[in-house]
């Protein structure tokens, strides 16, 4: 082989192309490859880029305070969400409060005007009353006319606690007696009811009418 046929042959081996094997999975390993930058900086620390490395001093002091500042941050806004709980919380009390105060008026007002209502009727059955005492002390009040008298007596007594008062020999009461008549008697040591002119009524503790009565007393 001459010189000039070995200076050909070495010319040709110098420009093969360069086959480079970019598959993922290595064929004989069945492991996964590095590629790229990982690859090279894998190969050649000397050629990674800058920064790729070891924080540097003033990154890794920096990382610390702004964790702190992170938490500090976070405890401070849970600290506000819980004020503003509290706060929440409070507000929904009074409302508790205000709503069971107003359920407690209204309660009493309704039972309020019940009775209201009841005396007023009462009162305008006043004069029927009278006049059914009036039938019974002269001996009128008999037959079926007795039995609806009695009948409503004891309703209005039953349902409603109406009571008829006022008898002789009471002590006078200026809160529940009238007294239209008065007589002294040296020997009287205390006022006493001595004569019934109309009786009075009341339902529980009110008076609907004062008994209306003559009185005996101390001069």
């Amino acid at each position: 082989m001459t010189d000039e046929t070995r200076a050909r042959e070495e010319d040709v081996g110098a420009e093969k192309p360069v086959v480079t094997d970019k598959r993922r999975i290595d064929p004989e390993t069945g492991k996964l490859r590095e590629h790229g930058d990982q690859a090279e900086a894998a190969a050649d620390p000397a050629a990674a880029p800058a920064g790729a490395g070891a924080p540097t001093a003033e990154a890794a002091a920096e990382a610390p305070a702004g964790e702190a500042d992170a938490a500090a941050a976070a405890q401070a806004e849970a600290l506000d969400l819980a004020d503003q709980l509290a706060r929440r919380n409070a507000d929904l009390y009074n409302v508790q409060q205000e709503y069971n105060a107003y359920v407690r008026r209204s309660k009493a007002d309704a039972a309020n005007q019940r009775q209201a209502g009841v005396h007023d009727v009462v009162e305008a059955l006043l004069g029927v009353l009278d006049e059914i005492e009036l039938a019974r002390q002269h001996g009128d009040l008999t037959g079926p006319v007795g039995a609806i008298a009695e009948k409503l007596e004891s309703t209005l007594g039953q349902r409603f606690g109406v009571v008829r008062y006022g008898a002789e020999g009471e002590e006078f009461d200026p809160e529940i007696h009238d007294a239209l008549m008065h007589q002294a008697d040296p020997g009287a040591t205390a006022t006493t009811v001595t004569q019934v002119l109309q009786p009075g009524y009341r339902a529980g503790e009110k008076v609907l009418r004062a008994a209306r009565v003559g009185v005996t007393g101390p001069q």
